[in-house]
């Protein structure tokens, strides 16, 4: 048995870890009682599991639970709470970015995940010159977004959502 020590959405948390390969989607769903990140594909194809640590959005189906020992882990439930909500999940209400909400939760932390990564300048394939910091410009949220899958086909609402919010310069970093 292995012991983690976390931030969990803000609190600190001391948790063993019955198995080494025990993913941290398993850990935050059946241990922690954290359902937002959902199991999708098991493979990283689809995204419907994306949390943040360390403020980088990752697949927590491919991430092992003891990876993330010392580090900052945040999921959907640690993003904004009834009555007051994150910037980006009153965004995706507003444009109606969602439908049956499966795959919202990893939409919403990678799209919070996503704006530190153009905050810092780092480019995409949709980059036309990689010298030139990328814009919060539809066809670039679209490839940096490309990794979450919405089967329901709500993405002209979730990338209107994400453009509308962090093209705002007042918005910016939340």
């Amino acid at each position: 048995m292995t012991t983690i020590r976390v931030v969990l959405n803000g609190t600190a948390v001391e948790a063993p870890v019955d198995d080494p390969r025990r993913s941290l989607l398993d850990f935050l769903r059946e241990d922690r009682g954290l359902t937002g990140a959902k199991f999708g594909c098991g493979q990283g194809g689809c995204g419907a599991c994306t949390v943040l640590v360390d403020g980088d959005r990752i697949l927590s189906c491919l991430t092992l639970a003891v990876q993330v020992d010392g580090r900052e882990v945040v999921t959907i439930e640690g993003l904004g709470e009834p009555g007051a909500l994150h910037p980006v999940q009153a965004a995706f209400i507003a444009h109606d970015g969602f439908q049956c909400g499966y795959c919202t939760p990893g939409q919403i932390c990678s799209a919070v995940g996503m704006a530190a990564e153009l905050e810092r300048g780092l480019p995409s394939r949709a980059a036309a010159d990689v010298a030139v910091a990328p814009a919060w410009s539809p066809p670039e949220v679209r490839e940096r977004m490309s990794g979450n899958v919405c089967r329901c086909g709500a993405y002209n609402g979730i990338v209107d959502a994400i453009v509308e919010h962090f093209a705002d310069p007042a918005r910016s970093g939340s």
